[in-house]
């Protein structure tokens, strides 16, 4: 079984989602379904089994997915209690507070032995460019020593 997220679109204040289902069983069938999210409900767009599902069978596998689309976006999204972003990246503070944690982490990284922009990237979210940045502002602000001695 698997279940992956296929797109999602925001409109407004809430947001519609698409999952793909597939099932493979041990004997050969196979279940592909596309269901979506959107507006408190879910529903089942296409199915594709082979071989072909009863009706009975239709309703068992509506009920199932319902259930796991509801596991799949417990506490994500706009929709659920998390409202997270949809990059899942650590709050990070901005400002002096946000240099100086920048500094923590490159020193640390440093003493450990391991690549202080990575430890960066790691614990900011960002990437390798805005880390650079952030690290080169931690220098600048005399948290971190000066990248070349200058003559």
């Amino acid at each position: 079984m698997s279940v992956r997220p296929a797109w999602e679109v925001r409109e407004n204040e809430g947001t519609t989602r698409w999952f793909e289902f597939r099932l493979v069983f041990a004997d050969g069938a196979r279940v592909d379904a596309l269901a979506v999210v959107g507006g408190g409900c879910v529903c089942v767009e296409e199915v594709r089994a082979q071989p072909a599902l009863s009706l009975d069978d239709l309703a068992v596998l509506a009920d199932w997915i319902e259930e796991l689309v509801a596991e799949a976006c417990a506490g994500s999204g706009p929709d659920g209690p998390g409202a997270e972003r949809r990059r899942a990246r650590p709050a990070w503070p901005r400002g002096a507070e946000g240099r100086r944690l920048v500094a923590q982490a490159y020193r640390a990284a440093q003493l450990d032995g391991a690549d202080p922009v990575l430890a960066v990237m790691g614990a900011t979210g960002h990437s390798r460019r805005t880390s650079l940045r952030l690290i080169g502002r931690a220098r600048d602000e005399g948290l971190l020593s000066p990248r070349r001695a200058r003559r």
